[in-house]
């Protein structure tokens, strides 16, 4: 069993929450995490940008990484929004716990 998290930055906690919601509701995603604000500097347009984001973070099977994506990509308002994929490892029962409460990709 291979899980991943997905981390995407939000422009606002109720972007974050929209997403999460509609992840959860979709069973694409076991968990999610809202870490506090972060302060970006981006280049955008060819000029440097600076705004509030809120990182969010997705917990899923690896199997159903590119359905998150693409349901993130529906959700959020950014042209280009941040989905950066990582491997993880975890305990046996977490794995299990994800695989169980996310849907059969």
């Amino acid at each position: 069993m291979q899980i991943i998290d997905i981390l995407v930055n939000c422009p606002s906690i109720a972007v974050a929450q929209q997403i999460s919601d509609a992840l959860l509701d979709q069973k694409l995603i076991a968990c999610s995490n809202r870490y506090a604000p972060i302060q970006s500097a981006y280049v955008w347009n060819g000029a440097i940008q600076r705004k509030e984001e809120h990182p969010l973070l997705l917990k899923t099977q690896a199997d159903l990484a590119q359905q998150v994506e693409d349901a993130v990509r529906a959700l959020h308002p950014y042209e280009v929004p941040p989905i950066i994929r990582m491997e993880i490892t975890a305990n046996a029962d977490y794995l299990q716990w994800v695989h169980d409460v996310t849907r059969t990709p």
